[in-house]
């Protein structure tokens, strides 16, 4: 296996987090995973602005994203990062608590690569990222960097 991409996590919710880590964690599915609290550090982190303009230019290998989120919400952010050139081929998944068909349906018109339900169960919850990780970060063959 040649070297795992980097997972950008934009996730309010504490518990969703440490979910989310653990599995990722478990299975050894990423280098590294950077977590973000909301829909302006998710922007901040990928423009590479304020507590971030050091960090590795490289883009992620898939940015999964909630929906609901405090500042700006993940709607708004995937619209912004799809108008943007640099960030059209960036895999974006939605993995968020919302079964309403407006979110669904909006979040596809704006470009999303998935969209994924967060199961209840702890298990299934565990089962579900390790598939989102091994698929996007691992199994995936991303497009050539310019």
């Amino acid at each position: 296996m040649s070297k795992l991409g980097r997972i950008l996590l934009v996730e309010d919710d504490p518990r969703d987090i440490e979910l989310t880590l653990t599995a990722l964690q478990e299975y050894n599915l990423a280098n590294e995973v950077m977590v973000v609290r909301d829909g302006q550090e998710a922007l901040d982190y990928l423009y590479r602005r304020g507590e971030f303009s050091e960090r590795d230019p490289s883009p992620p290998a898939v940015l999964l994203l909630d929906l609901k989120l405090p500042k700006i919400n993940g709607l708004e952010v995937l619209q912004q990062v799809r108008a943007d050139q640099q960030f059209k081929v960036l895999p974006i998944v939605v993995l968020t608590s919302s079964h309403e068909e407006r979110d669904v349906v909006r979040s596809y018109e704006l470009g999303v690569n998935a969209y994924v339900v967060k199961p209840v169960d702890f298990h299934e919850f565990v089962n579900a990222v390790k598939e989102l990780g091994v698929f996007w970060a691992v199994i995936n063959e991303p497009p050539p960097r310019a």
